[in-house]
Order: structure tokens, then sequence, then C-alpha cells
């Protein structure tokens, strides 16, 4: 498990129903431990260091390994693998914010310094708070604008890409999305706001790089999969990167997640084809969450709900919706009026990205079922459209490789070692390896 910040696209409703220029580290908000940076070992290697929950800080290399520690308590300092709660041998020691330095495992690392602007934006009436962050320095450097997955939470705060794309010669911009941390305006998912949006982000990027911007493009993880290429055929990038995202409908999404979970937990066909008349049933709901739509979701639900394969009935959003009583539907439909366009289909708007595409998938993504997609994305790198594809083995939502504990929950570990590499050339323009750790590459025109 991960942070409410990771939770899988609308897992939050279900919690709710039931600018100045400075040369300096890339400093985070007031409310954020000043510990929080980007850090040099003096063999050159990179640390970032980043908030977590409460009372915790998290580490990351570029190679993807991760651990999480407390500031105070008896465990202060000592790290834990990944998202584990298990220890992984490493200590972190963490002396007076003035020195810009921390320990990890006996090795002292020191605060790299980063160009970093804030500023706020504006787009469609509404102003965002943005942060421009480059390596220090006067070149030229490519820019990569960070989009958003399905989240509440400020990505300013939390996004760590803002420090790591530096630490390997790349431009970040990071936002607040509307409705979000100290942006303006009411949280949305309606995709073609978003992407509007996205371009508003793009284009105060290249405004305050000046000289120093070279080529630019979007990030969009999960959510901001669909809103990427929406956003990059309004206004000309020079690349996009996607991460765990999807070229199928949000429908079909919860559709894809409920059908594998049902196939993982080794139910048969009969049990396949009820799970999917009960996650239509759900989808109808959704659409239109008025009282005669949720008696007929009712009746398919009490249909089946002493069937053994009921509990193992996750999907994206359906685990939810099931448990939902009717005196819930209007709470419900006031919590979800976000715009959500559940029936939109990308691949007309893939089909019609000028600019070059990189599609980053985890093989055993039940948020997002990855095989659809990859299947779907396969005919238009046929079709000659500028896409490459990767799937990282045994990886899930967010591409995280992770453990199955007893009990069948999944705690994510790390990020497989070639997945920052990996969107680091293609930001550059760098040709991409053949391969990057476990994900083999499939370049434009290649089956």
């Amino acid at each position: 498990m991960r942070s409410m910040n990771k939770l899988p696209h609308l897992a939050l409703v279900a919690v709710a129903l039931l600018g100045t220029a400075a040369i300096a580290a890339a400093a985070p908000p007031e409310a954020v431990d000043c510990h929080v940076g980007l850090y040099r070992f003096a063999d050159g290697r990179t640390i970032d260091l980043g908030p977590s929950d409460k009372g915790k800080l998290r580490w990351r290399r570029p190679d993807g390994t991760s651990g999480v520690f407390a500031l105070e308590g008896p465990q202060a300092g000592v790290s834990l693998l990944g998202w584990t709660e298990r220890p992984d041998g490493l200590r972190v020691s963490l002396p007076d914010c003035a020195k810009n330095e921390i320990d990890l495992g006996g090795e002292r690392a020191h605060r790299v310094s980063l160009a970093v602007r804030e500023t706020r934006f504006r787009s469609d009436g509404v102003e965002f708070a943005g942060r421009l962050v480059l390596p220090a320095g006067t070149g030229r450097v490519p820019i990569v604008v960070l989009l958003h997955g399905s989240e509440h939470e400020g990505a300013l705060e939390l996004n760590s890409l803002q420090r790591r794309f530096p630490a390997e010669g790349i431009g970040a911009f990071v936002y607040d999305k509307r409705g979000t941390g100290t942006s303006g305006g009411k949280y949305t998912q309606d995709f073609d706001q978003l992407a509007r949006d996205a371009v508003a982000a793009l284009r105060e990027a290249r405004r305050l790089a000046g000289a120093r911007a070279g080529r630019i493009g979007y990030q969009g993880p999960s959510e901001g999969g669909w809103v990427a290429p929406i956003a990059a055929n309004l206004a000309p990038v020079d690349f996009v990167v996607v991460g765990f995202g999807l070229a199928v409908s949000v429908l079909e999404e919860d559709r894809e997640a409920v059908a594998m979970n049902i196939a993982t937990k080794g139910h048969g066909a009969q049990a396949m084809a009820d799970a999917m008349r009960l996650t239509d049933a759900v989808g109808a709901l959704v659409m239109n969450p008025v009282p005669e739509v949720f008696d007929r979701f009712d009746a398919v639900r009490a249909g089946v709900r002493e069937a053994p394969w009921f509990k193992d009935v996750h999907g994206d959003f359906s685990f939810f919706i099931l448990p939902l009583k009717k005196e819930q539907l209007a709470t419900m439909a006031k919590e979800m009026d976000w715009g959500t366009p559940w029936l939109y289909d990308p691949m007309a708007t893939l089909a019609r990205v000028k600019a070059p595409q990189l599609w980053i998938l985890a093989q055993d993504d039940l948020d997002a079922p990855s095989a659809e997609t990859a299947r779907r994305l396969a005919q238009l790198r046929m079709a000659g459209r500028p896409i490459a594809t990767a799937v990282f083995a045994h990886t899930e939502h967010g591409i995280y490789e992770y453990e199955t504990t007893a009990d069948d929950e999944r705690l994510s570990t790390r990020h497989p070692d070639g997945y920052l590499q990996m969107m680091v050339d293609f930001a550059r323009g760098t040709p991409l390896q053949a391969r990057y750790g476990s994900a083999p590459v499939a370049l434009p025109g290649m089956p």
C-alpha cells in the first residue's frame, strides 16, 4: 500500500462517502520540513529527500530504490524499505538544516543548488500556483511540465520529479492543479479543462525559462495519460510521456480492473460474466446517479451478493459503489460531480498527436490494467504514429515493484531500475535504448 496521494482514480471518493527568481536549493513550502531537497554524494550520486506521511520523510535514488523514516520518536532515522514498513538496514541522520547535508547509511551528501522560480499564472479565470526548477547554470535544457493523476493533494509539495529531473539536467515545471494545494478553482476531472490548464502551465514554463528553454513537453501520470495528449493537440510540444495511463475510457478502466480481479482470484467463466453484468450496472449508476438507476443496480447486486466471487470485486471505483445504500445516493452524486467524461475514447486524440509519445506501463496494474491499452497503442504504432511503449514486468500502478503478503496485499518496494532514465532520455531527445531494466522498448513501426 502507498499513501493517499497514490490511490487509484476516483478512490478518494470512498473516503468522502464512507513569482520571484532565485538561485538556491529547491525550497519546499514553509509547512514542509526544511530538509526536503536534492543532495549529492562525493562520488556524484544523487538522492532526493521529500515529504511523506506526517512526521516522516522519504528518500529516493535515481535507480528507483526508496525508503521512509520518522523524524522523531524511538525509531527516528530508521529507514524502512519502500512502502513495506520493514527496516532496510539503513539509518538516516539529519543535522541542523543550516548545514544543508544528510547522512544516509554512513555516507554524507550535500544539498544541490537549483534555479527555482515560484510563480502564479492563470487559466480560464483561475489562478494557479506553480514552480519552475532548473539545473543551476545558464545553458538551454529540456523542460518537463508535470501533470497530475486524480489525487486531491497539491503537487508542489509532493511531486519529487520536480527535483529528480533537474538532478539529471532536465528542467521541471510543477503546479497545483485546480482545486488542490494553493491553486484556486474547483477540483475537476474534466479532461478538456485540465488540458487547457496544462497548456497554460506550459506557456508559463516557457516564459519563466526564457533563453534556457530547450525541448519542452508533458509527463502525464495515470489520469494525466488522458489529459496530456489532449493538451498536446491544443498547442505544439516536443514530446509527451505517459506513465501508467490508459487508451481506454474511464468505464472501460473499471471494467478491465474488475475482470483482472476476478481472473487473478481464479474464478470461472460464469463468475466473470456475472461480475461484468454487475460492473455494467455500477457504470450506469455513476453516469446517472438517480433513484430509478439505483434500483436497477440494486437488483443486479442482490442477485449476486452471496456469490463466492462477490468479495473479490474491486475494480477502480466499483469497490466503493457496491456497499452504497439508497439514502447515500444524493451524497455520492454530489461528491462525484467532477465532470468526469466516463465514456471518453482517447484513440482519436492519440492518433492526432504529432509529437513523439512514450507510454510506460505496469504489467500487473490492478487499478488501470495495461493489456488492452498496450494492444491499442501497438495498433497506432504499427500504423506509423510516433509512439514508443515499454511495459515493466512485475510492477503495479505507479510503476512500482511490489511484494505480496500472506493475505494477498501488495506492498510497493521501489520503482524499477531504468524507469527514470527512460523518461530522461526521451525528454532529451536521445534515442531510446532497446531495454530499460525489465522493460523492452517497442519503437514506432515495431510490432
